[in-house]
């Protein structure tokens, strides 16, 4: 890696002095400021050639003009090609955020359908993150919502388990879902193996497209059933089809000529973009998502375009087939960069006639559409921003607000919550948990807790944003609380050395109603909103999700607390481990009362684990 730096130039001076340390190698540079802030990222085929055009003192756009003007420092990295460099490039974005890079915002994971492998009779279930458990993945689904359609169709047709092994091993009697033909019940032996693993099979048909050949094999099988008189299995079959007919007639939408493809159109207004992408699976549309990364008013459609391929498919599978509504700068070195990535070809085409326009076509309509949706609930987001700013007495419409609230029932399991809002709306990749650690605190100290959470969090950003240039401090706190909740909260301020950071409580009135929310602030008198003023409603919105945010923490802890067991605290016992000892001793009890010799019993349990895990519950004598 080169480092070019100089304490006199600046721009195009210093780009220009930088140049005879370059040759004509691919790679990748950092463009940054005085203070070492990275501007830009960029990739090139040539560095020296790429490099040179920023040296120019003309021809460039505002927002480039603007770049080179604050560069003060490059950092050059080669590699050996050209595709190393873009995946590169789009790597060091995403981990760096420069301010001049069109940057995907919103990088979410989507869910997939897991049939799992390691069991008898295999779970079919929602699955999201790494794919570490063993058995067929079928996705990505654009969202929960599309996941649990397609489950429940598969329910209804395939009928096959989605409990826990656990729950499986437990069961001594079928469940509901067997009473409403959800599930054929291979718990209790309502069904045997083969029967069970055929369905599993068609289930992975039906998933991977081959709905079709389900569709006759059934036939076939009910058919059969029938002239063997087993009338019974035969109204099963016959049930099955019916299901598997009517998943069919709701899903007429779905493009006949792509099995797969993931279909991205961009829409781009008021220096503002929105990219819209459809996930075509199996002959199937399978959910859309809309991304709103940070442009300008100056970027090119093809910028745009590349640079969501190579941020969105860094951490995801891309599909074969890349339907694009607009071309992009590296038509051919982006399919490269993919398939190398993937380990198998992918193609990317600006279809321009047929089925496959037509998908393009739907999915930049709804990127326009979604893109005036957000424009317009910007303008009245902003709106209420700054009859915020009115309200509070602040020095302008807020850009970033906090808003915290605990959750515990008597002391126990007690969490904090914070969410985080702006022009953008709720900004739920900011929200943040906290766990309570505090031991000194007496149960249900709710003024305690509020101490701590703030604690940590100004704490942390004094440490990592000090001279609060990052953008990660708030512009206010908003504390669900009355005035004892706001003197708290100046305490851990004066303490921290802060005066400059607005802070408001917000307190039910008198009989605790909506509507009548009194604001305490520091050194101030309460004071409240009309019933009917937007600004109020807005308020007790970001209240309700700081509750709703905090609440769904603590019910989240406090199921892991109840399903907890002993044996969760021994180093190597994972959840397989944790399984077979359950199921071979009953409990986690009679596990602790185990011998050395039971203990080895245990299938799955070596010598060496047996030997920890029994010293685990005796070493204390």
């Amino acid at each position: 890696m080169t480092h070019g730096n100089s304490d006199s130039l600046t721009g195009h001076g210093l780009i220009s002095s930088l140049l005879t340390t370059l040759d004509s190698s691919p790679g990748v540079y950092r463009m940054l400021d005085a203070e070492s802030r990275v501007l830009y990222v960029g990739k090139a085929r040539n560095l020296k050639a790429r490099v040179s055009n920023y040296a120019r003192p003309t021809g460039h756009s505002a927002r480039i003009a603007r770049m080179i003007r604050e560069t003060a420092s490059m950092m050059f990295l080669t590699t050996r090609t050209e595709t190393e460099a873009l995946l590169l490039e789009q790597n060091l974005i995403k981990q760096l955020k420069p301010r001049y890079n069109v940057l995907l915002r919103d990088d979410k994971s989507f869910p997939n359908i897991l049939v799992t492998d390691d069991h008898a009779f295999p779970q079919i279930l929602k699955h999201r993150g790494a794919k570490t458990r063993k058995g067929a993945y079928y996705g990505p689904f654009a969202g929960a919502g599309a996941v649990n359609r397609t489950l429940n169709q598969l329910q209804r047709v395939f009928q096959l388990r989605n409990c826990s092994d656990s729950m499986f091993e437990s069961r001594t009697r079928p469940c509901l879902l067997y009473q409403i033909k959800r599930c054929s019940a291979p718990c209790t032996g309502e069904i045997g193996a083969d029967d069970y693993a055929a369905a599993v099979t068609d289930a992975q048909r039906f998933l991977s497209g081959r709905s079709t050949q389900v569709q006759e094999k059934l036939g076939r099988d009910m058919a059969a059933a029938s002239d063997a008189m087993e009338f019974e299995r035969a109204a099963a079959l016959r049930d099955r089809i019916k299901a598997l007919t009517q998943v069919q007639s709701v899903q007429g939408v779905n493009p006949r000529t792509t099995p797969e493809a993931d279909v991205i159109a961009l829409h781009m207004e008021g220096g503002q973009a929105c990219v819209q992408v459809f996930f075509i699976r199996a002959n199937q549309n399978w959910g859309n998502r809309d991304f709103y990364p940070r442009a300008g008013v100056d970027v090119e459609p093809a910028e745009v375009l590349e640079a969501f391929l190579g941020q969105f498919y860094d951490t995801k599978d891309p599909a074969r087939l890349i339907l694009l509504s607009h071309p992009i700068e590296n038509p051919d070195l982006m399919p490269d960069a993919l398939s190398q990535k993937l380990g198998r070809k992918v193609e990317i085409m600006v279809p321009q006639r047929g089925e496959k326009a037509e998908l393009v076509e739907n999915a930049a309509r709804n990127a326009r559409e979604s893109l005036a949706r957000k424009m317009s609930e910007s303008a009245t987001q902003a709106k209420l921003l700054n009859g915020l700013a009115e309200a509070f007495g602040l020095d302008g419409p807020p850009k970033r607000i906090e808003v915290y609230d605990n959750s515990h029932i008597m002391g126990t399991n007690a969490v904090g919550g914070m969410i985080v809002a702006g022009p953008d709306g709720f900004m739920k990749s900011q929200y943040r948990k906290f766990n309570i650690k505090g031991t000194d605190l007496t149960p249900g100290d709710d003024f305690g807790m509020m101490k701590e959470v703030l604690l940590r969090r100004l704490s942390r950003l004094q440490k990592e944003d000090p001279d609060r240039s990052k953008g990660l401090w708030p512009d206010l706190l908003l504390i669900d609380g009355g005035a004892g909740q706001v003197s708290a909260v100046q305490a851990i301020l004066d303490e921290r050395g802060i005066t400059d950071l607005p802070m408001v409580g917000v307190a039910k009135g008198v009989d605790r109603d909506h509507g009548k929310e009194e604001f305490h602030r520091p050194g101030a008198r309460p004071f409240a909103l009309k019933r009917n003023d937007p600004v109020l409603y807005f308020v007790q919105r970001l209240r309700d999700e700081a509750h709703r945010f905090a609440i769904g923490t603590h019910r989240a802890k406090r199921a892991k607390a109840v399903s907890a067991t002993p044996l969760d605290d021994i180093a190597g016992v994972g959840a397989t481990r944790k399984r077979a000892l359950l199921t071979h001793f009953g409990s986690a009890k009679a596990v602790s009362r185990a011998g050395l010799a039971d203990l080895k019993a245990v299938d799955g349990i070596s010598d060496a684990m047996a030997e920890t895990i029994y010293a685990h519950f005796h070493e204390k004598g």
